[in-house]
């Protein structure tokens, strides 16, 4: 079990978590995992530089941060090229592509229930 981040090998072991959705959750917990691994995951790998630039607000702590759970977790691979200067991409491990399906549903309900409340906001306007 050396695809796993200690803390949560540490929580499975102690029984911490109540049920498997928690583990589940844990994996892509974090303000950004998620749409880390939807781009990952959809668009294939992508240099620090090329996340950052999709995302403005992150910063440069942060994101390392939660790529290296990712990568801790099994999630995110982490490819060093023997170049000059060192070019380094992040992809999708094979058990990392297994949680896009969750993700991709996550995204389908997140665009749906926007609609629904731009709808809302709409309809009290007039």
């Amino acid at each position: 079990m050396s695809d796993i981040r200690k803390e949560t090998l540490e929580k499975i072991q102690n029984g911490d978590f109540n049920c498997s959705k928690e583990l589940t959750l844990s994996m892509f917990s974090g303000k950004w995992k998620v749409v880390i691994l939807w781009h990952l995951g959809v668009e294939g790998p992508h240099r620090f530089s090329q996340l950052q630039r999709l995302f403005p607000r992150i910063t440069h702590k942060m994101l390392t941060s939660q790529l290296k759970e990712l990568i801790e977790d099994g999630i995110v691979h982490r490819e060093v090229y023997p170049e000059v200067p060192p070019r380094v991409e992040y992809s999708m491990t094979e058990l990392g592509m297994t949680l896009l399906p969750i993700i991709e549903m996550m995204y389908e309900w997140g665009e749906k229930r926007m609609e629904q409340l731009k709808l809302g906001v709409e309809s009290m306007e007039k």
